[in-house]
């Protein structure tokens, strides 16, 4: 097998706020990439070439591994061109609980939800069915996403959000600061802590002045400006991601190595045991957040407490779909084989 920085790193991505957040590491780090530009909104034939269902994105192989979830792909890229600096908290337990806490805050803790809310009725998207339809599957069981529900959420939202910016000017960026962990430059923490923030503040009419601005919460915003700063220069220092179209990501993906060595399933594992799992029974793999009803069946190749893999089918080759296992839920597919 090659070295893994060798095999070709591909973004399947529309450019949205959970795409940022590994289109922004991977230029802090310097990595080169290949990208594969997908619709706002279902279908995503693109995917559905490599046998995944699963409708979040963005999505990132590496070799002939598929990796969901930005929360795993950051992990996997921590481990890739170890000549580069790492950008993951390496220096104190405390460092790496403050990122992992962080990353919680944004994704479990109900934020993402009220950053949502915050978005202005009037937007043009929010005008057009297509999109309303999509977002309605995207976010069943998590929110009612119409431009009245929005309005309606929006005072509780207004009140989240700016418990959160003030939480963090009055804390990790309380003592001026330029990164939440004090490092040199902009850590994963960093990551964590700003993407959602950097959204909403770029949405006009978002964000009331009166309760969430620059005036009121100084450090953060500059935190923020200093953040996209920082990775527009680090974009610059490194060429543009060359763009292919879905039957080439296909080709680029079936005929290169696998990323990483096939793995066990964990017989002491509860889920395991309680189904009686195997490796190479067909299962069924889902989010339990959002898109939950988008499910993908393969083969398990390997599962344990952090992750679980399993084998698709892209067209006449296999790919390994990788998913955490905090976030997801897997169960035996008795239909597998039909």
């Amino acid at each position: 097998m090659s070295p893994a920085s060798e095999l070709p790193i591909l973004l399947y991505h529309l450019g949205s706020p959970l795409s940022k957040r590994i289109i922004w590491y991977l230029a802090l780090r310097g990595i080169p990439y290949i990208q594969c530009m997908q619709p706002r909104i279902l279908p995503r034939p693109d995917l559905a070439r490599l046998g995944i269902n699963y409708r979040r994105i963005p999505i990132l192989s590496i070799g002939r591994d598929v990796y969901l979830d930005t929360r795993l792909i950051l992990q996997k890229l921590e481990h890739l061109h170890p000549s580069k600096p790492r950008l993951a908290a390496l220096a104190t337990p405390e460092h790496r609980a403050i990122e992992h806490l962080l990353e919680v805050l944004a994704i479990d803790s109900g934020l993402f939800k009220s950053v949502v809310q915050l978005m202005p009725a009037h937007l043009p998207q929010l005008q057009d069915p297509a999109f309303l339809r999509d977002r309605a599957d995207l976010l069943e069981g998590m929110m009612v996403f119409t431009p009245e529900a929005l309005t309606a959420a929006r005072p509780n939202a207004i009140n989240e959000v700016k418990n959160v910016v003030e939480f963090l000017e009055t804390t990790l960026l309380a003592d001026g600061r330029d990164w939440v962990l004090g490092t040199h430059g902009p850590s994963i923490a960093d990551i964590e802590a700003v993407w959602l923030l950097h959204w909403i503040s770029a949405v006009p009419g978002a964000l009331p002045p009166d309760q969430i601005s620059g005036v009121l919460y100084p450090r953060v915003f500059s935190w923020i400006e200093r953040f996209q700063r920082t990775v527009s220069s680090a974009e610059k220092l490194i060429s543009a991601p060359q763009t292919v179209d879905g039957e080439q990501a296909m080709e680029i993906i079936v005929t290169s190595l696998f990323n990483e060595t096939e793995g066990l399933v964990d017989e002491n594992d509860p889920v395991v045991k309680q189904q009686g799992l195997e490796k190479g029974q067909f299962v069924q793999l889902w989010p339990t957040d959002s898109g939950s009803r988008h499910k993908d069946n393969g083969k398990l190749v390997s599962m344990d407490n952090k992750e679980v893999v399993i084998e698709t089918a892209a067209g006449d080759a296999v790919v390994r779909v990788h998913a955490p296992r905090h976030g997801f839920q897997v169960c035996a597919f008795e239909d597998g084989e039909k």
